[in-house]
């Protein structure tokens, strides 16, 4: 099934919710959770979406490459106005159950 959704004016952790539930087919009676469901998600209109509070100035994205002082941190505001869909996508790969299958479902995410 393909699902098209709207980001105008919603919540960004809402919105990664309910794309998460559709990718994994959860919103269907004949959801089973050992096969993969054929869901497409569609979403548009992502750079006008909300964050609520002071997020989007204080938040901060951490990467550690392993070597020593190789931590590196980068606001969602720099983050947001240059990948809007990269932050999408790392919102809602983190919410998909940790197994073989989070690498499959996380394909059927698509940006308009």
């Amino acid at each position: 099934m393909k699902y098209t959704l709207d980001a105008t004016n919603q919540s960004l952790g809402r919105l990664a919710s309910k794309v998460a539930i559709l990718l994994r087919g959860k919103n269907l009676a004949s959801y089973m959770p050992n096969e993969l469901p054929d869901n497409e998600v569609i979403v548009k209109n992502l750079k006008s979406a909300k964050f609520t509070g002071s997020k989007f100035d204080q938040k901060k994205y951490y990467h550690y490459s392993g070597y020593h002082s190789g931590i590196k941190a980068r606001k969602l505001s720099e983050l947001w106005e240059s990948k809007p869909d990269h932050v999408l996508r790392q919102m809602v790969y983190r919410m998909l159950p940790v197994n073989r299958t989070r690498d499959k479902i996380i394909k059927n995410l698509k940006f308009n």
